[in-house]
């Protein structure tokens, strides 16, 4: 998650209870140098550590941890096999560079809630805080020779996502309700909204957004693929400029294919935007919407259409994630809820303009 307040995760279970799970799973292993990394969000809390094993070199692992619902989480719900489930389908039908899941473990005695471990892949990723888009950091120090080849290979995964995995193998993924798939993805997101106001104000600007979905709602929103969710190049640990890892699929779902290029076209314009009005130039000519529009197509032989309702619609998520991470700091005593809801939305600037028909002119 982008721009998040200071995280209130659980302390860490025992080293005691770490190793007596871990030799569950390979025998005589002990976990060594654990750590947290300092990233760590408001969703799946993570742990780094290395396995030591007799007959085995160290490998570096990564554990994912459902969050603490008394840490006022930003989702309702924490689904670690469908997490472990989606990698290992992507890992079995694509070619994308996916971390190896090795143990899936359901019962939350052994470390407090239930969690997966993977392995760890080496790299660097663009950062969230200082964004990207900020100088002073590897990708915007990098060459427009070199930030085009990251672009170009980082919609390439996304693109083989969407043509490699069956339907079939993604059903899982499939909301639950009547309707397409987008109409079901919608839906959801609107039932997540009424979650995260539930007692407290609620934002007008969302429900406008709401609205305009419908004013715009695509006429065939096509056959439905293996959506990643979070499909970003911050969720992304490149080698170079080539990714090597693509992480984080809590957010998958099976959707047209432009609910994950809305997403990507809308998150960087998300920090670009955030980096100028701090009077930075930031990267405009880097993830254009007409260029990711374009290396999609070319990949694929698939145009992308009605763009403006995907992207609309990802800023709108977006603004209902940053209400609950608002909201979360409120409950918390870090801020104060204002007159005026909307204005705890960061790109409520943005969010307006897509309503209103101006942003993209």
């Amino acid at each position: 998650m982008q721009w998040q307040p200071r995280h209130r995760a659980r302390a860490p279970a025992p080293a005691t209870r770490r190793r007596a799970w871990l030799r569950t799973r390979l025998p005589g292993a002990e976990a060594v140098g654990v750590t947290v990394p300092e990233s760590n969000g408001l969703s799946s809390e993570t742990l780094l550590f290395e396995i030591r094993h007799p007959q085995a070199p160290v490998r570096a692992c990564a554990l994912r941890l459902a969050a603490d619902p008394a840490a006022y989480t930003v989702f309702p719900v924490y689904d670690m096999p469908r997490q472990y489930r989606t990698m290992r389908v992507v890992a079995e039908h694509t070619d994308l560079p996916v971390p190896r899941v090795l143990w899936l473990e359901e019962d939350p005695g052994p470390l407090g809630a239930p969690f997966f471990v993977m392995e760890r892949v080496a790299g660097r990723v663009p950062p969230d805080v200082m964004p990207y888009t900020y100088e002073g950091n590897w990708l915007h120090a990098a060459s427009d020779e070199e930030r085009e080849r990251l672009e170009a290979a980082s919609i390439g995964p996304l693109a083989r996502l969407h043509d490699q995995v069956p339907e079939r193998e993604a059903e899982f993924l499939a909301l639950p309700g009547e309707g397409d798939a987008l109409r079901r993805h919608v839906r959801a997101q609107r039932a997540y909204y009424e979650w995260v106001v539930d007692g407290l104000a609620r934002s007008p600007l969302i429900e406008d957004a709401f609205a305009r979905l419908e004013d715009l709602w695509p006429r065939d929103p096509g056959t439905p693929v293996l959506n990643w969710g979070d499909a970003r190049i911050g969720n992304v640990v490149y080698d170079g400029f080539a990714p090597a890892a693509v992480l984080d699929w809590e957010m998958a779902a099976l959707a047209p294919r432009e609910v994950d290029l809305g997403w990507t076209v809308y998150l960087h314009r998300f920090f670009q935007d955030l980096t100028v009005a701090f009077g930075q130039p930031g990267l405009p000519d880097f993830l254009r919407r007409d260029r990711v529009e374009a290396r999609y197509a070319d990949l694929t032989g698939h145009t992308p259409r009605d763009m403006e309702f995907y992207t609309l619609y990802a800023a709108l998520r977006h603004g209902v994630v940053m209400l609950r991470i608002a909201y979360r700091q409120a409950h918390f005593g870090e801020v104060a809820v204002p007159a005026d809801p909307d204005t705890l939305i960061l790109h409520h600037g943005s969010l307006r303009a897509m309503v209103q028909g101006s942003y993209w002119n």
